[in-house]
Parts: C-alpha cells; sequence; structure tokens
C-alpha cells in the first residue's frame, strides 16, 4: 500500500540562474514542461532559468512563472522517474505562488491557464510594488502576538503588517519603505533580529491592493475544474472547497498573510505517521521551515542541481 505523500510547493525567493537546467537535459517530461511554457508566454523563459541574467530572473513578473513552470517539471520528472506515482493518494501546499501550482497539480486548472495566471500575478504585483515604495522585513525570535505590537506602534499611519508566518519564530512584515526602516530598527532593538528582504515591493499587504483588484479581472477569464485532491489555501491555512472560493481567495491572498506555519501544523495534525514530505524544485525554502517546524520530520527534495 502506497504512503500518502504531500507535495510541497515553493514560492517566490528560490529562484536561482541555473534553475530546471538538469531536469530540462535529462527528462523528456520536463522538457516538455519548459517548451510549453515557451510556447504559451511567447518568449523564451527556459533560457532565463537557466541562463539568466540573475537580475531579470528575480524581477517578479519573470521569478513567479519561472519558478511555477520549474517546480512542475521536476513534479513531471518525478512522475516519469517513478520517484512519484500520480495514482498515490496526495494533498498539496504551496507557500503564495506556490499555492497556484498546486492548484494546477491538483486538477483546478490548466498547466496553460496556471501559468498564464501566473504571470499576470507577478505581472500586477510587479506594477503594484513599482507604484509604492516598500519592502519586507523578516523578524526572527517573536512570536505573532509582539509583531503585531511591533507593526502597530511603527506604522505611523502608513501600511505595515505580517505578510508572513513563515515557521515557529519567523515572521515577515509588509509596509511602507520608511515604516519598514522603523520596525526593523525597533525589531533590533527589542532583541529580535530584523532582515530587510530583497524584494519588489510589501507583498501579501494592503500596498499590493491594485494588484488584486486586477488579478480579480483577470480570474473572471480563467477557468477552475473540481479538484482531484486536497490542497490548503495560504489565506485560511484550510482545504480550497469549491471554484468560486478558490477564485476569491488567490485574490485574498495578494493582500492578506501567508499562513504557512499553521498550514503545515495542519497538515501534521491529520497526516499519517508515515506519511511522504516532498519539496518541488527549485530549491530547498520549505525543507528548512518544515525542520523549523518538526526537525524529526523526514523531507525529501526534488531540489534542481543546476
Amino acid at each position: 500500500m502506497s504512503k500518502h505523500t504531500y507535495i510541497l510547493c515553493p514560492g517566490q525567493g528560490a529562484q536561482h540562474v541555473g534553475m530546471g537546467k538538469d531536469y530540462f537535459n535529462a527528462s523528456p517530461a520536463a522538457r516538455a514542461v519548459f517548451e510549453q511554457a515557451n510556447a504559451v508566454l511567447g518568449f523564451d523563459l527556459a533560457s532565463l532559468c537557466f541562463s539568466g541574467p540573475e537580475e531579470r530572473l528575480n524581477q517578479t513578473d519573470i521569478c513567479q512563472p519561472a519558478i511555477f513552470t520549474t517546480s512542475v517539471a521536476s513534479y513531471q520528472a518525478g512522475i516519469e522517474s517513478g520517484m512519484l506515482n500520480a495514482d498515490d493518494e496526495t494533498t498539496y501546499a504551496g507557500l503564495s505562488l506556490g499555492e497556484s501550482t498546486a492548484l494546477h497539480l491538483a486538477g483546478a486548472l490548466s498547466f496553460d491557464d496556471g501559468l498564464r495566471m501566473v504571470a499576470m500575478r507577478g505581472k500586477v504585483m510587479q506594477e503594484a510594488a513599482t507604484a509604492t515604495p516598500s519592502g519586507m522585513v523578516s523578524i526572527m525570535g517573536a512570536d505573532e502576538a509582539q509583531v503585531v505590537a511591533l507593526c502597530e506602534q511603527n506604522a505611523e499611519g502608513e501600511v505595515l503588517s505580517p505578510a508572513n508566518f513563515n515557521a515557529p519564530g519567523q515572521i515577515v512584515v509588509s509596509g511602507n519603505r520608511m515604516a519598514c526602516q522603523r520596525i526593523a530598527a525597533a525589531a533590533t532593538e527589542a532583541g529580535f533580529k530584523a532582515i530587510p528582504l530583497k524584494v519588489a515591493g510589501a507583498f501579501h499587504s494592503s500596498v499590493m491592493q491594485s494588484g488584486a483588484d486586477r488579478m480579480a479581472a483577470e480570474l473572471q477569464n480563467i477557468a477552475m475544474q473540481g479538484l482531484r485532491a486536497t490542497v490548503y489555501a495560504n489565506v485560511t491555512a484550510q482545504p480550497h472547497t469549491d471554484s468560486a472560493s478558490i477564485k476569491r481567495l488567490l485574490v485574498e491572498q495578494i493582500i492578506k498573510p501567508v499562513r504557512w506555519e499553521q498550514t503545515m501544523q495542519n497538515i501534521l495534525i491529520s497526516a499519517p505517521a508515515d506519511a511522504r514530505y516532498v519539496e518541488l524544485s527549485p530549491g530547498r525554502v520549505l525543507t528548512g521551515l518544515l525542520k523549523k517546524i518538526n526537525r524529526r520530520l523526514p523531507i525529501e527534495s526534488l531540489a534542481t542541481k543546476g
């Protein structure tokens, strides 16, 4: 009897030059995914993944479809090689952008529609970030109540709010640029570690409202199918239900916090003791976060070696 498999799909920040090239060279199934992505997008995404330049690959409008494509390619290579079995009982969860990958793999939308959706998501988020100087700060060592208090104390009328609950003691905040500078200084003074992130803007906050509005309009043109497997939603940390709520939660996710730690805790409560956990390419970010939630948990990685 096969094990229950939990497929974890990475989000923005996992990208690096060379990602997916090993799969492209070794797996016909993965190569077909990259070639299909190039055709859908109308430009050579594969070349940007494999060769950069790094500065362009890191931009939100490129890295989001790049990570989506690389993750799907690694999944298809895993199926092709027999490491993954499409007939196994499988549950999917994805961090931020990775939620779209999870929804595609669970049958909610086709690869073409998923890729177009992700490309649009990256575009509107990049444009919202460009319109308002903003950023994100990772705060290490504080709990949710402490981070919320720091946000309230340092907002000073600007946007400043929790954006990612990644793991115990690892919470990311988003906000206007000066608000981010204030909370970084205040968090450090309070004895926490504050790390400004190299991102285009304040993702998962109200700074992204214009992007969320445009995404809502775009999703009206995307056909959502019934899910073949369970997929967890970032906003609620609970499984998705019907197509209408999937679309609504994908829009809300752009301006609301990603509750990844709570998602993983909810999964672990119901997961069989012998469950498999597999992180898709390109990196091992989710492996690291899961180890902070439960360090004894075995997790396999399909990280690209490129």
